[in-house]
């Protein structure tokens, strides 16, 4: 992805983003959201990060569910961007829960995220045409979580930092999947990893490659 995503975007979603930051950093004082030494170079390391997932969210995806949500990375970033989009915000905790609603209030979307306040795995399924999770664990859990959130037809779009070809490796032990690496545009080694619809891996299968 050689464009910046974020250059092209109208003055009300930069505005509703600047609202974000603003937010972020007022309650970051009260819980840790994001690691604080990433706030000096929040517009990179999260929104920037998070931006570029939605030029990779097929035009006809009508339903999202973010696992893991913490600090709105990037489910909340997308909902501003594909205001098109029923997002679900999967959070377990509470205090996240509460500043995923006020942000999204204080930007004033017209379409409000749905923020489940849940552990991923118990949390109603999302019925998603698109997963998406950031820093959150090892792909084979990613894809186990997924698992009950997606539609048959959904992708995945998962961010990976250096790791990842072990990951995805280790992960097809159990999964028969083709992932696409995605190279990033906030870190040289982290790539976006998209998944198209997968399932439970044969035993004694060849893996998908």
């Amino acid at each position: 992805m050689d464009r910046d995503p974020l250059a092209d975007v109208s003055r009300e979603t930069r505005h509703r983003l600047e609202v974000f930051v603003e937010t972020l950093e007022r309650w970051q004082k009260a819980i840790n959201l994001v690691s604080r030494n990433t706030m000096d170079g929040v517009w990179k390391r999260h929104i920037l990060d998070s931006a570029q997932v939605v030029p990779l969210i097929p035009d006809t995806a009508e339903t999202l569910a973010d696992l893991g949500s913490g600090g709105g990375f990037p489910g909340l970033v997308i909902a501003v961007m594909r205001p098109d989009l029923r997002v679900t915000l999967i959070e377990s905790d509470a205090r996240k829960a509460a500043f995923l609603g006020e942000v999204g209030r204080r930007m004033g979307l017209e379409n409000q995220p749905k923020i489940a306040i849940s552990r991923i795995e118990a949390a109603p399924p999302a019925a998603a045409d698109v997963v998406t999770a950031r820093a959150l664990a090892p792909l084979g859990q990613l894809l186990r979580w997924a698992e009950r959130h997606r539609k048959d037809t959904a992708i995945c779009l998962f961010h990976k930092g250096k790791g990842w070809p072990a990951e995805v490796e280790e992960a097809k032990k159990e999964w028969d999947i083709s992932p696409e690496p995605i190279a990033s545009v906030t870190d040289r080694d982290a790539v976006i990893l998209r998944i198209g619809p997968y399932r439970a891996a044969t035993p004694g299968a060849p893996s998908g490659s």
